[in-house]
């Protein structure tokens, strides 16, 4: 019932993707749908023409093995993007992905987390977040929170009771270092734009100068892949400084994110 869902001024556009499907067209698809959803609109509404001025309702069709599955996207841009980076450097870790590495690792609130080359700071601020209860997805905002159904004084109330249950008395023991100037510049704004730059400790200082600090930490870092022609040497040798570095101290775990096959060895 879209009536019931996109009110007479919504804007609404129509997204589409085709997987095993006979109807392999996906602009025609699009076109079917926007056209079914405009027919149904002019019932309710009774009027024959839309200003689409109002809040975005994005549809989507997909097609899978010819069954239409059609959605509307409550969320807006893609639900990894926390909002609280605005600056990235090159090939940087999705937020998501980088939570995810946090959660699968031994680490803790109240051990010591530390990245080696961090770059634009996401890994030591998601364990920020999660160290002081910080509800990811807190400094962004959802589309659907401009629809009539749905409406602002739900998010409002859901936004009071996450900043209820943010920890401000967590101070976590969390390090990161890059070798680039420019990109521990980029971290500490992401950070306090995160509203956790006084958990994070950042400084500027190349692999091989780096030291694990105290006991029972966990290193957990996005290193470069090496992808590119003439950069596997480089990065080989950036794996040993690596490696040299968790030689050091026998007590700390390391969690790397690597597309090289051989990386351990």
């Amino acid at each position: 019932d879209w009536g019931a869902w996109i009110p007479v001024d919504g804007k609404f556009t129509v997204n589409g993707k085709s997987v095993k499907s006979t109807l392999h067209s996906v602009p025609d698809c699009q076109a079917i749908v926007k056209k079914a959803v405009v027919e149904k609109l002019k019932l309710k509404y009774k009027v024959d023409w839309f200003d689409e001025t109002g809040a975005d309702y994005t549809i989507q069709v997909a097609l899978l093995n010819d069954t239409a599955t059609l959605t509307i996207d409550t969320s807006g841009y893609s639900l990894h993007k926390r909002g609280y980076r605005a600056e990235a450097m090159d090939a940087p870790l999705k937020e998501t992905l980088a939570a995810a590495m946090i959660d699968l690792s031994y680490w803790r609130k109240n051990r010591i987390l530390f990245d080696p080359m961090c770059g634009s700071g996401t890994i030591p601020i998601e364990a920020a977040m999660i160290a002081r209860n910080i509800a990811p997805g807190l400094n962004r905002t959802f589309a659907c929170e401009q629809w009539e159904r749905v409406g602002k004084a739900l998010f409002k109330q859901a936004r009071v009771e996450a900043y209820k249950a943010i920890d401000y008395d967590c101070c976590p023991r969390i390090y990161g270092s890059d070798i680039d100037p420019e990109a521990i510049a980029v971290a500490k704004e992401n950070a306090e734009k995160a509203g956790v730059d006084d958990c994070i400790e950042f400084t500027v200082c190349p692999l091989e100068k780096a030291a694990l600090m105290g006991d029972y930490g966990c290193m957990i870092t996005n290193p470069p892949y090496g992808e590119r022609l003439g950069e596997l040497k480089t990065v080989e040798e950036l794996y040993r400084t690596l490696g040299k570095l968790m030689e050091t101290n026998s007590t700390w775990s390391s969690y790397v994110i690597t597309s090289m096959e051989y990386f351990e060895k």
